[in-house]
């Protein structure tokens, strides 16, 4: 991992090279100004085919075009992705092992498809931006109308309302259980009920209720931050055996005793062939939940500096790569220490009394809280373009009432359902699913029958990915409802 991290930091240095520090200042050693100056002294010699020895040759800088308006480097944008990508999805994914396999021989396959899942997220990815640039889009819905049509340019807003809907029950359950737990370490015991109630009433509420969410924005580092820490912290407590069973001369782990029975480690035999039973298409479903960042592609392509497809490619290609290594690694360093009992947030399973988790579940904690808002935006919003509100007619106190609405649901639902992986594998084997590898697909298979230089080897790639997003969908959904 170390090695592949070095490796990319060297791609990315190489591929943002030649990204000037201020993209608005210069093309390399010469002003803008100076340019435009070359440039019309260029266009005073005569073209076509009366050219002579006297007339100049344009060298290639001159000739450098930048495309698009943005002014994020790929170095920024990578940041931005990766920090999107690896969310709460992650602390799931040890369960969704445990879910098919028990003994350790099971991470093979399991890590082989969070590569083979994160590349067919990249190529989706790609394919929107692909997409976007063809067709001059920048936004989810603009690539949608121009490719597909517009009378069902509401069907890309429904998916977002969807997921952003079901993740803020997600992120309502994650911040209940930690706090739960952070609670617990400090001596004081509380129902999940109450707990939950009271954090949406005086957390979650004043949060939503903001109308400028701008001065949440520096906490947003707090994610990458908070996910960094706790695959670290993950990584410490599996090497250093503090919650390993006893074997022969080796005695229990120090943090073995404090848990309760259903926490503690369990290993059996269903190794790398287990991969094959229909449990895996759960955990293939909470795989989609996690990498589910691709209604982002538009706003990340339109934001990239010389934003040509290339250059956009590597951006998201680093980024869907570092995200790979995290992902296997957190996997991995979950389901060693505790194998089939890893829990939907692996986070439950660490002992109350200890002290490097219990700054994990801070991180994790103060991380989902003030992502919150920001993801509860895009229920709000999408619910307003839906209905067809009138932006006269979005007052504040018209705001107020949707947020209210909207929350008081989400918390009943979170009050309802207790089960983490269940919804994380719902929302991917439906939503998650659909938003990777159907939408673009689909979207691009009907641009190329606009579009007539479009039509080539990337249309069957793009028909069987849709292929698989549709597979996935019915069997995984089918699989989720009978476990649960």
């Amino acid at each position: 991992s170390i090695a592949l991290l070095f490796i990319s930091h060297k791609t990315l240095c190489v591929a943002s090279s030649h990204v000037p520090a201020d993209p608005a200042s210069s093309f390399s050693r010469f002003s803008r100004s100076s340019l435009r100056k070359r440039q019309d002294f260029l266009s005073t010699f005569p073209r076509g085919g009366g050219a002579t020895k006297q007339q100049t040759v344009v060298s290639a800088p001159f000739k450098e075009k930048i495309k698009g308006d943005g002014t994020a480097s790929i170095a920024n944008e990578v940041f931005n992705l990766v920090k999107i990508i690896v969310g709460s999805g992650v602390l799931g994914l040890s369960s969704g092992i445990a879910g098919f396999g028990d003994n350790p021989g099971a991470l093979v396959p399991a890590c082989a498809l969070i590569l083979v899942t994160g590349s067919f997220g990249a190529y989706s990815f790609n394919l929107i931006g692909k997409i976007c640039s063809l067709t001059g889009s920048k936004s989810y819905k603009e690539a949608w109308t121009k490719s597909v049509g517009e009378t069902s340019n509401w069907f890309p807003t429904v998916c977002v309302f969807m997921v952003t809907f079901f993740s803020s029950i997600a992120y309502s359950m994650i911040l209940t259980d930690t706090i739960k737990l952070l609670l617990k370490s400090s001596g004081i015991m509380v129902e999940r009920s109450p707990l939950l109630l009271g954090i949406t009433l005086f957390l979650l509420l004043p949060l939503c209720l903001l109308k400028n969410l701008s001065s949440l924005a520096p906490f947003s580092l707090l994610g990458i931050v908070g996910m960094g820490y706790t695959c670290i912290a993950m990584a410490i407590r599996y090497f250093d055996k503090t919650y390993a069973l006893p074997s022969g001369a080796a005695a229990a782990g120090r943090f073995l005793e404090t848990l309760s029975e259903g926490y503690q480690p369990q290993f059996g035999s269903k190794g790398a062939s287990s991969i094959w039973s229909i449990n895996s298409f759960i955990y293939l479903c909470m795989l989609s939940t996690a990498y589910m960042a691709h209604f982002n592609a538009p706003k990340l392509y339109v934001e990239l500096y010389n934003n040509t497809l290339p250059r956009f490619q590597t951006m998201v290609n680093l980024s869907f790569g570092f995200s790979i290594v995290i992902f296997c690694a957190m996997a991995s360093f979950g389901f060693l220490t505790f194998g089939a009992s890893a829990k939907g947030l692996i986070l439950n399973n660490y002992s109350t009394k200890d002290t490097l988790m219990y700054l994990s579940r801070v991180a994790v904690g103060a991380s989902v809280l003030f992502s919150y808002p920001l993801n509860f935006v895009g229920i709000r919003d999408s619910v307003l373009e839906l209905c067809d509100v009138p932006l006269a007619k979005r007052t504040n106190t018209y705001l107020n009432m949707i947020t209210v609405g909207l929350l008081t649901t989400v918390t009943a639902l979170a009050l309802v359902i207790t089960d983490l992986k269940f919804l994380l594998s719902m929302i991917g084997s439906t939503w998650g699913n659909t938003l990777i590898y159907i939408i673009p697909s689909f979207m691009f298979i009907q641009l190329s029958k606009k579009l007539p230089e479009t039509k080539d080897k990337v249309q069957v790639t793009a028909w069987f990915t849709a292929v698989v997003g549709v597979i996935m969908t019915l069997i995984g959904t089918s699989m989720t409802l009978t476990s649960s």
